[in-house]
């Protein structure tokens, strides 16, 4: 009774070690190929899809320490929805660089746009601070402000250059935008027409 004991062990291990075997090579090489099309999008998802790419990431180092812990099973059981997380994170890349092409021609027209608006608020502010009376059209609480508001935009300009210079053509139209519209809004403090 116990030498069968011993042999239906001795199988029961066996089985399991070959199981596990059997296992190791397709976990091994579905997690290498997942990570390998995922080394190609890298750059670009850290640009354009930097949330999904730690997402990815992180389901990927669970993976590996299964695999590092001979859990195959669950290497395996894995893969193929982490193989689909990289196909949803190709195409959050493609919508990111539309996004950011988009955002490029906005920045193109606003930033030939704005500097302008910019310099013709800034020669009314100083035209009217020389003066002795303000006009008409224009009270005193509306030119302080005006001229507060010019700041602002000044200091948001000088944000959304800065961002284009570090590629970020996104955040600089946004700022860009929200600087031209400030200045629509203090062009009628001071009595201008937006042109």
């Amino acid at each position: 009774m116990v030498f069968y004991r011993f042999i239906l062990a001795l199988t029961a291990s066996t089985l399991l070690l070959t199981a596990c075997s059997t296992q190791k090579k397709p976990a091994t090489e579905a997690l290498a190929a997942v990570e390998s099309s995922l080394a190609a999008l890298k750059d670009d998802a850290a640009k354009y899809a930097p949330d999904g790419l730690k997402g990815i990431e992180s389901t990927l180092g669970m993976l590996k320490d299964s695999l590092a812990k001979k859990d195959y099973k669950t290497v395996l059981a894995g893969t193929p929805q982490l193989s689909q997380a990289v196909d949803s994170l190709k195409v959050a890349i493609a919508a990111g660089k539309e996004r950011a092409e988009s955002a490029l021609v906005e920045w193109n027209s606003l930033s030939a746009d704005v500097p302008p608006l910019v310099e013709a608020i800034q020669s009314r502010v100083d035209i009217l601070s020389k003066s002795r009376k303000l006009p008409k059209n224009v009270s005193s609480d509306a030119f302080e402000s005006a001229k507060s508001g010019l700041e602002s935009m000044k200091t948001t300009w000088g944000e959304a250059t800065a961002a284009f210079a570090s590629g970020d053509s996104s955040t600089a139209a946004d700022k860009a935008r929200e600087v031209k519209a400030k200045g629509e809004e203090v062009l009628q403090k001071l009595g201008m027409t937006p042109g």
